[in-house]
């Protein structure tokens, strides 16, 4: 098997039928497919499924292995990390989360502000919450982040600080509340806390938020949909809301504003891209409000 350096760029994965033929490689057996069986998994002619293959090989994303008169391509092992976290699919591995090692430490964490019940009960609550939807890749991790969030935006209720914070909501927290806070955090850094959630959360982030985000240096880091919470609004200062309807509860001394965004689901990267440009413009003009307003106008009514 010969192996291609590479450094692959994320768009010509952002494909929404080259994530598929992905996932279908990373989760065989062997960790590996022939055109032939991609192609019946996926009904597609196999002409189309060699131009998909022929365009993951040129940027290094996959081998090819001949086998006689048959070629087998597998996931290039250099990138099979990145693929994963594009993909959000985990390793294959078989494990039952240590959920009262994730108490403990979280526990530690917020020592002398919530007492370990407190926090057992966040971390049950978001675990439960994850998984309604269905199987969710990297549950334990998941459910450690989210409960973290959700018990900082308690803490920050209860003693609010000098930090605005900014609540980006849509429907599945996978395209345009991730593309928002993406680029929020990036012109912001610690000067602003930003958090996402969604109404009826998908499993994981799109790979063509992933991709157009990338494109200008923005990372999407350790990111995932989440479901939205009642703590979560309240910890807010600002709440956005894009195409979620009336899901997210309104509550007194907060600013709630609703942009009317195209949804980039299942849309092409070309379509995306300009859904994100859209975004990138208001979340400049929030930001500019947010430190030119006096913070009495912040937290009221839009």
């Amino acid at each position: 098997m010969t192996l291609q350096a590479a450094n692959p760029g994320l768009s010509v994965v952002a494909d929404p039928t080259r994530a598929r033929i992905l996932r279908l490689i990373e989760t065989s057996p062997d960790g590996r497919a022939l055109v032939g069986r991609l192609a019946d998994e996926l009904g597609l002619r196999q002409p189309t499924v060699s131009h998909h293959m022929a365009a993951l090989h040129a940027e290094g994303v996959v081998v090819r292995e001949p086998d006689g008169r048959r070629v087998w391509y597998s996931i290039h092992p250099d990138q099979q990390d990145r693929v994963s976290a594009l993909l959000g699919t985990p390793a294959t591995i078989v494990h039952d989360p240590d959920w009262e090692r994730v108490i403990d430490d979280l526990a530690g964490r917020f020592r002398g502000t919530f007492n370990r019940e407190t926090v057992a009960r966040y971390v049950v609550e978001s675990r439960d919450l994850l998984a309604a939807g269905g199987e969710v890749p990297l549950l334990a991790s998941r459910a450690a982040a989210f409960a973290a969030s959700r018990l900082d935006a308690l803490e920050r209720t209860e003693h609010h600080g000098d930090v605005p914070t900014v609540l980006f909501v849509c429907v599945q927290n996978a395209g345009r509340s991730q593309l928002a806070a993406g680029i929020l955090r990036q012109l912001a850094g610690d000067r602003v806390i930003v958090r996402t959630a969604g109404s009826a959360p998908a499993t994981v982030v799109r790979p063509t938020i992933i991709a157009s985000l990338d494109e200008i240096g923005v990372p999407v880091g350790a990111e995932f949909p989440k479901p939205l919470t009642d703590d979560a609004v309240r910890a807010a200062d600002v709440v956005v809301t894009m195409g979620c309807g009336d899901a997210c509860p309104v509550y007194p001394g907060r600013r709630y504003l609703d942009w009317d965004l195209e949804d980039p689901v299942d849309k092409p990267l070309a379509v995306v891209r300009r859904i994100r440009d859209d975004i990138d413009t208001r979340v400049r003009t929030l930001l500019h409000e947010l430190f030119t307003e006096p913070i009495e106008r912040r937290v009221t009514y839009s």
